[in-house]
């Protein structure tokens, strides 16, 4: 476990055992601790046997926050609260309904994942309505013994909050802030469909500058110094973006545009890190379901105007 900050930690969930893909964050308090994105059932065992490696039980757990409801941040949720009732749920107002009933989460995501499904996410269960705290954005919330501010930061996903801890100056912010898999490397945009809105995103990226933070936790990987990060994300939407936006204008099916804007990718990410990278980047944020997302933010657009 890594220390971020006086009570704040967080460790790796070695997902699919490649390290720096998923990391959950551990807010400590005198009555126990919360967890910000548990992340997926197959990865409980890591997490579980990381919390007793630092003399923490699943009992010591109070509160669970989540960014998002995507199944790589809150797949674990519904078992955990299963074993530990009094656990605490936050999440934003869009996501509980899924939480409360996965069926139609667990049918969006097997429509990507297919035959992968239980092996990259493992059970999906519900979590009762009882349980959650219900978040719109605007609340300071008291959570781990320490008081967040949240606000809602969709672009990533219709569902996503983002929580402030003013105390360490470091901000909770999922896949908002993208995917950052070393100190000094490429911030990727995470562009899965359904619900991929840009023009919301850079609304998001504003909202979390007022916030003035020093540093940016992700769920993909870990703290990024906030002074630089932002400015790369936005260039890197934008690149992502156009990518997207000329490969609907090549001749070919949607599986040759499709392929196409993988390779940009993979060779744009070629050009700033090796080959390993590259492919943890993938699994973190698989390209082809990228394109998809942004297809269907660019066609939608389109049919709007």
């Amino acid at each position: 476990m890594i220390t971020l900050a006086s009570g704040l930690s967080y460790f790796d969930l070695h997902f699919q055992q490649r390290p720096r893909i998923i990391a959950t964050a551990v807010i400590h308090h005198s009555g126990g601790v919360a967890l910000v994105d548990p992340g997926p059932s197959t990865t409980l065992s890591t997490l579980r046997a990381t919390l007793a490696a630092a003399g923490i039980s699943m009992a010591d757990v109070t509160d669970i926050l989540i960014t998002h409801i995507h199944l790589d941040h809150a797949g674990a949720t519904g078992t955990l609260v299963r074993e530990h009732p009094g656990l605490r749920v936050f999440v934003h107002e869009k996501g509980a309904p899924h939480m409360a009933n996965p069926e139609k989460l667990i049918a969006s995501a097997a429509r990507l994942y297919g035959d992968a499904m239980d092996r990259l996410w493992g059970d999906v269960l519900p979590v009762p309505a009882a349980s959650m705290t219900i978040l719109t954005g605007g609340e300071r919330i008291a959570a781990g013994g320490r008081t967040f501010d949240v606000e809602y930061t969709p672009g990533h996903a219709s569902h996503h909050v983002s929580f402030f801890d003013r105390d360490s100056g470091i901000a909770l912010v999922g896949d908002t802030a993208g995917v950052k898999l070393t100190s000094d490397g490429f911030v990727l945009p995470p562009t899965p469909p359904p619900d991929v809105d840009l023009e919301a995103w850079r609304h998001s990226l504003a909202r979390i500058e007022r916030w003035r933070p020093g540093t940016l936790f992700l769920t993909h990987f870990g703290p990024s110094d906030f002074a630089g990060h932002l400015p790369a994300l936005r260039d890197h939407i934008g690149l992502v973006g156009g990518l997207a936006r000329t490969s609907l204008d090549r001749d070919g099916t949607d599986e040759d545009r499709e392929a196409w804007f993988a390779d940009e990718v993979r060779r744009e990410l070629g050009r700033r890190t090796n080959n390993a990278d590259t492919r943890a980047y993938e699994l973190a944020g698989r390209f082809d379901l990228n394109w998809r997302g942004l297809a269907r933010y660019w066609r939608k657009k389109t049919q709007r105007a």
